[in-house]
């Protein structure tokens, strides 16, 4: 019985840090609402990168996790919790692609975006790295 309630006590406490970390990681400001508004072409975007045999493999396998965590209807945070009730996808969708275009490069990401340089700037202010090709070196 002792080992239960340890294991309980131990996922709680990891579920707290998580959601922790989920919140300090949110978007700030407008930047959720520009991630929601861009979804359908964020979901292109991971779809076309997750079948790119150019990714590195690491990469596609994060994005293919994430495209089946985001096709399941169970969320990690549930809609009720305050704050973070519907962003949590926006956010993990964010963290993953930052994590993708570092290893495969932003000209990859602008190789396969399907919508406009306004909607790629946002992706890139969400995701807190430099997308467009008019400042990249």
């Amino acid at each position: 019985m002792t080992l239960v309630v340890t294991v309980a006590l131990g996922l709680a406490l990891t579920y707290v840090v998580l959601l922790c970390a989920l919140l300090v990681a949110r978007p700030k400001g407008s930047l959720l609402g520009e991630a929601l508004r861009l979804l359908p072409d964020l979901l292109r975007l991971l779809r076309r990168l997750a079948g790119d045999a150019g990714v590195p493999r690491a990469a596609r396998v994060r994005l293919w996790l994430l495209l089946g965590y985001l096709a399941i209807p169970i969320d990690l945070v549930p809609d009720f919790v305050p704050v973070l009730d519907y962003a949590d996808d926006a956010i993990i969708v964010s963290l993953v692609l930052r994590s993708v275009v570092r290893r495969a490069g932003a000209p990859v990401v602008r190789r396969h975006w399907p919508g406009t340089d306004n909607g790629l700037a946002a992706v890139g202010r969400l995701t807190g790295l430099q997308l467009s090709e008019a400042h990249s070196t």
